[in-house]
């Protein structure tokens, strides 16, 4: 890692990053517009190297965490990728049933992140489970270039279905005491919000800059909404007024919040596009309403 600080960067070069990581850019075409920013100290590797998720040294609850017990099971999703392996996590020393909290992926899979997430949720007093929707491709590659081209490559409907299945399958778990809510990040973001739209009892959702739903579906909501966006993602915050507009309009439940300064990705610690502030108020909002919506 180059000594290269987040103030440092322009702007337009995590916009490029944005880009690259949507697969709307190739890697070639990524590298060949970062050379444009590759000035003074700055070269093309370092800056590559500096925007690169570090997944060695941001885990913020290790896998042996002694106050959890995580492990990996796979559970069925029959209308989707036949079975689906996923990160189980709870707390060690649970007495009672427990509020589950499903945890969506970004556009890439099961990686170190998510998997964090997954138990960071357990260690705040949930059962949480976090599918690998790369499972029927053999499963988080390692990588997450890797992981973004195979999870392209998967149907979209059946990864719809694998996500709705896990639900089923938390909310009916021994140790779950049938509440059931979502998180999720980008894709799995625009995965919670379509959750809320088809699982009519979901008890919760949170996304995290995710895509919005159809406008015509906002109706069919029923589960009390928690959206955070962040200002600098223009993308996806662009969708953010008419869906409110239709929440309100609907009369639904539900909390938004815009992170200013902050970029798209920006609770995910194991990049520079991290927001330490925005992440952690946004995530101390998120399990305060779960605690609210899931006991």
């Amino acid at each position: 890692m180059s000594d290269i600080k987040k103030e440092d960067i322009k702007q337009e070069v995590y916009d490029l990053y944005d880009d690259y990581a949507h697969n709307r850019l190739d890697r070639r075409g990524f590298m060949q517009k970062l050379s444009l920013y590759a000035v003074g100290g700055l070269t093309v590797p370092s800056l590559m190297s500096f925007l690169m998720p570090d997944y060695q040294n941001n885990i913020q609850v290790k896998a042996d965490d002694p106050r959890l017990k995580s492990e990996y099971i796979n559970y069925s999703s029959p209308k989707g990728g036949g079975t689906i392996k996923g990160l189980l996590s709870k707390p060690a020393n649970a007495k009672k049933k427990l509020g589950g909290i499903i945890v969506v992926h970004e556009n890439r899979g099961l990686n170190p992140y998510i998997e964090d997430v997954g138990r960071r949720a357990a260690v705040a007093g949930f059962i949480s489970l976090a599918p690998d929707a790369l499972t029927p491709l053999g499963g988080y590659p390692g990588n997450d270039d890797e992981g973004r081209t195979m999870q392209a490559k998967r149907d979209k409907g059946q990864m719809e279905e694998d996500f709705i299945a896990a639900y089923e399958y938390l909310k009916n778990h021994k140790d779950c005491n049938g509440k059931v809510g979502v998180v999720g990040f980008c894709y799995g973001g625009g995965i919670a919000n379509m959750m809320a739209v088809r699982v009519p009892d979901l008890a919760a959702a949170v996304p995290f800059y995710g895509a919005q739903p159809a406008l015509a579906d906002v109706p069919k909501i029923k589960a009390p909404l928690m959206l955070h966006y962040a200002s600098l993602d223009t993308r996806i915050t662009a969708g953010w007024p008419a869906y409110e507009a239709a929440l309100k309009e609907n009369n639904k439940k539900y909390q938004g919040f815009i992170y200013e300064g902050a970029n798209h990705g920006f609770h995910n610690d194991t990049t520079p596009r991290y927001d330490k502030t925005a992440a952690e108020l946004a995530w101390k909002r998120t399990i305060d309403f779960f605690n609210e919506n899931l006991k």
